[in-house]
């Protein structure tokens, strides 16, 4: 009997020995596991902010002191870009604001977004905007617009309209150019830039604060003043204007970016160049017209990118960004393609 339990506890011991191995196998398995997963970290959550800031061409945000501009762009995120569709095709559109705000939403030019001037008369929203996709996609994505026109939500989203996909903001910040009382209009369009300034300082605000995963922000008054002076130094001092305010909103990115462990997408351009005579006009084909721009703080451009893409490829780049899918029919529509890998 002494010797069964002798030999009984002895094997004991080594089982037991046997599952100590097997327990600290286990155990570096799982701190080899956490490592990992620590060096990996938790994915970050996509958001992306647009911004189209209306009627600049590409030779004069080049020639113009823009620091903000210079700081999401780094090194390597500025691209000249153009708008207008192909000339002398069924795809070329006139280098008008709404067309261009439209190419951008859609992915696709006039002759299949049916917007070809400011008047906006009868979208085609068989071809989704971006809003329409991501809500598609995942339903509680979180979106905003705000904007200093509100035909933009209004009209070219179609926002609440059952044929253009029914609601898809939930948060906008538009119509202040209906009060004029508090914006009392004036020849000077400078309550178009008390606009501005009252829609950036919202869309600063509910950026940091919210964080939607995607946003929409457009401001008018650089077009304007175009408009008024052409090329001069009322333009330039417009545009130095904007990009203080375009400040405002990259500082917020960053706090989201800093405090809430998010990967920010920014994409700024503007909708359509100017003359070449006097810089005060734009709507034809021209080089200048046609000619725009893109910033961007993504460091995944790709050889698109860098060959001169066009107002149709923000679209399919946020989407790369934010990984979502949009349904093949409306993918096959898309004129353009991702400068993002």
């Amino acid at each position: 009997m002494r010797n069964i339990l002798k030999k009984g506890s002895s094997t004991r011991r080594q089982c037991s020995f046997r599952l100590m191995i097997i327990a600290a196998a286990l155990a570096t398995s799982v701190m080899a596991q956490d490592s990992a997963f620590a060096e990996a970290g938790p994915a970050q959550i996509r958001k992306a902010l647009f911004v189209i800031v209306d009627g600049i061409s590409a030779d004069v945000i080049e020639s113009t002191f823009t620091p903000n501009l210079d700081a999401i762009a780094s090194s390597k995120g500025y691209t000249r870009s153009t708008v207008g569709g192909e000339i002398g095709t069924a795809s070329e559109s006139p280098t008008i604001s709404a067309v261009g705000y439209n190419s951008l939403l859609t992915g696709t030019w006039a002759n299949k977004h049916n917007v070809y001037t400011n008047s906006i008369k009868a979208p085609n929203y068989a071809y989704w905007d971006i809003f329409r996709i991501l809500k598609h996609a995942r339903p509680g994505a979180s979106t905003a617009l705000f904007s200093t026109w509100e035909d933009n939500r209004t009209r070219l989203l179609g926002d609440g309209l059952p044929q253009a996909g029914g609601h898809k903001l939930d948060y906008a910040f538009d119509g202040l150019e209906n009060d004029e009382q508090r914006f009392p209009h004036d020849d000077s369009s400078d309550y178009i830039e008390k606009i501005d300034s009252a829609v950036v300082e919202d869309a600063a605000r509910v950026l940091r604060s919210r964080g939607p995963e995607l946003s929409w922000v457009y401001l008018q008054h650089t077009d304007d003043i175009g408009h008024r002076f052409g090329d001069s130094p009322e333009f330039t001092q417009a545009i130095e204007l904007i990009d203080s305010k375009l400040g405002k909103l990259w500082s917020a990115v960053q706090a989201r970016q800093r405090e809430h462990y998010e990967d920010w997408l920014v994409v700024i351009t503007t909708d359509h160049g100017r003359d070449a005579e006097t810089g005060k006009n734009h709507g034809k084909q021209s080089v200048r017209e046609r000619s725009t721009w893109i910033v961007t703080n993504s460091t995944r451009t790709n050889e698109r990118f860098e060959s001169q893409p066009s107002i149709v490829d923000i679209l399919p780049s946020i989407l790369k960004h934010l990984n979502v899918e949009a349904p093949v029919t409306v993918n096959e529509e898309f004129d353009g393609v991702s400068f993002i890998d």
